[in-house]
């Protein structure tokens, strides 16, 4: 009786160590986190944002932020004007995203088939910017009226020299610049470099260049703003990338960037 006793006791110790085994197996394909293999995968790859020149400092910062957050993302950048980065976009040129400081442009590359649904994320104003020790002693928009103050400006078709149109208009004065340029980064090197006397660019390109440049306020009566929209490209190689990177600069991450360098919230 004793032996037989034994014999069954062992074969149940056996039985209990299978039954904890199947257990075990069957327990190990489920995660922590209870998702198993549904858990979505990570972004990887690059893109390429074409955007607006007077974001350059606050998109940078931005591609930065979103790259850590993203660490198997390489975000690339061509800062240009508005105008021009929609004629590369609809002439085919390889690219994600695209953020305008106009919703013209976006809305020519919308009509072309290569965007939809853009999103304004940011509105800027104009402002004008002198040397330093603003040797054309300008004082405000009227000053630039005067044909002793040399003046840069964009080009017209470029947005921010449609927008100081609109400034001069509600001045009721007319301009003669001394040099149109093609992007508002070039108009704040003239006045940098002291080939100018003012140049009328965006309150955040003045922000940005500090102490280099001295800031002339245009009265809110006479400013005028532009919109910036922002939408993922229909032809991006990486689309998943281009709307989590439009996303980010929708979140509030983004809009602390934008803030901080002078663009007003739409």
């Amino acid at each position: 009786m004793r032996r037989t006793a034994v014999t069954f006791l062992a074969a149940g110790l056996v039985a209990a160590s299978l039954a904890d085994c199947g257990s075990s197996s069957t327990s190990g394909t489920t995660t922590p986190t209870g998702r198993g293999s549904s858990a979505s995968p990570s972004l990887t790859g690059s893109i390429t944002v074409f955007a607006a020149a007077s974001l350059t400092e606050s998109f940078t910062t931005i591609g930065k932020q979103f790259e850590a957050a993203h660490p198997g993302v390489k975000v690339m950048f061509s800062f240009a004007a508005s105008s021009a980065l929609a004629t590369q976009i609809t002439s085919g040129a390889p690219a994600d995203v695209f953020a305008s400081a106009s919703t013209k442009n976006m809305q020519q590359v919308v009509d072309a088939g290569n965007a939809s649904n853009p999103t304004t994320f940011a509105k800027n104003v104009m402002e004008i910017a002198v040397p330093p020790a603003n040797p054309g002693k300008v004082t405000g928009v009227d000053s630039l009226a005067s044909s002793s103050v040399k003046t840069a400006l964009c080009q017209p078709q470029v947005p921010c020299g449609s927008t100081a149109q609109q400034v001069f208009a509600n001045a009721k004065i007319t301009v003669r610049p001394v040099t149109l340029e093609p992007d508002v980064k070039s108009v704040l090197g003239k006045v940098q470099l002291g080939e100018v006397d003012a140049g009328v660019v965006y309150v955040t390109d003045v922000k940005a260049a500090g102490d280099r440049v001295k800031s002339v306020e245009i009265t809110t009566a006479l400013n005028s703003s532009t919109d910036y929209p922002i939408a993922a490209l229909t032809k991006s190689s990486n689309a998943a990338v281009a709307q989590a990177f439009v996303a980010y600069v929708l979140s509030a991450n983004g809009e602390r960037v934008l803030s901080a360098a002078g663009f007003a919230h739409p």
